[in-house]
């Protein structure tokens, strides 16, 4: 691994990392939905209002969309993070 670094000229965060050991937890799972929900909910906001210049129509839009839509995202990312499809397993020995 490290003769191929050197090699292609990439430094030591460039390389390819070993994930293939780690399972995402449910806790990281509810954060990202968290972080990812909270930028939706603020364009979700910003653009109802711009369409529809109504505040209650805008925050209700953002409250219900966004519940549904968090539940959704959430669950989806439980069902990948056990999908093995599409995951490369580090050949690299420890």
């Amino acid at each position: 691994m490290a003769d191929l670094t050197r090699r292609k000229g990439l430094i030591k965060a460039d390389a390819p990392r070993n994930h293939h050991h780690f399972k995402e937890s449910s806790w990281r799972s509810l954060a990202k939905t968290a972080t990812y929900r909270l930028a939706i909910l603020i364009m979700d906001f910003v653009v109802i209002y711009w369409l529809t210049g109504k505040t209650e129509v805008a925050f209700g839009f953002m409250v219900v969309s966004n519940t549904y839509s968090s539940i959704g995202y959430y669950l989806h990312e439980r069902v990948w993070d056990n999908v093995k499809w599409g995951k490369i397993r580090n050949s690299r020995k420890r």
